[in-house]
């Protein structure tokens, strides 16, 4: 059981850095294009998204999984990066909804699997 729980922080560690690679690179790409900053900014943020396409490669989930519990992490990364870097604070709902949507990527990363009892197509006669 504690093994489990070091693999779901050490995914949750990924999830994060991931994050913050996409939402940075982004937010640079975005200051150069939007706000006239120098275009070493754009390389450096282009760099920075490279990274944040391996990052997700060292997640113990499946690729699917991992991409969809990634969203919910997107969803509060991007709101607090917002309020950090362009002082938009969040209202109520954002903080209430991207709480909603960490949570329930957290109890997705985290209940124990057991692939025999995945039921899949082969299980089933459609005819």
């Amino acid at each position: 059981m504690l093994s489990n729980w070091i693999r779901v922080i050490a995914d949750i560690g990924l999830f994060v850095g991931a994050g913050l690679c996409e939402i940075g690179g982004g937010w640079l790409v975005w200051k150069v294009r939007k706000d006239g900053w120098h275009w070493v900014f754009f390389i450096v943020g282009s760099l920075v998204l490279v990274l944040y396409g391996i990052i997700p490669t060292f997640q113990s989930q499946p690729f699917g999984r991992t991409y969809a519990v990634y969203g919910g992490f997107f969803i509060g990364l991007s709101l607090f990066w917002g309020w950090v870097f362009d002082s938009q604070r969040p209202d109520k709902w954002d903080f209430i909804c991207s709480a909603i949507a960490v949570s329930a990527c957290i109890v997705m990363i985290s209940v124990p699997r057991n692939r025999e009892a995945v039921p899949s197509f082969e299980d089933h006669d459609f005819t």
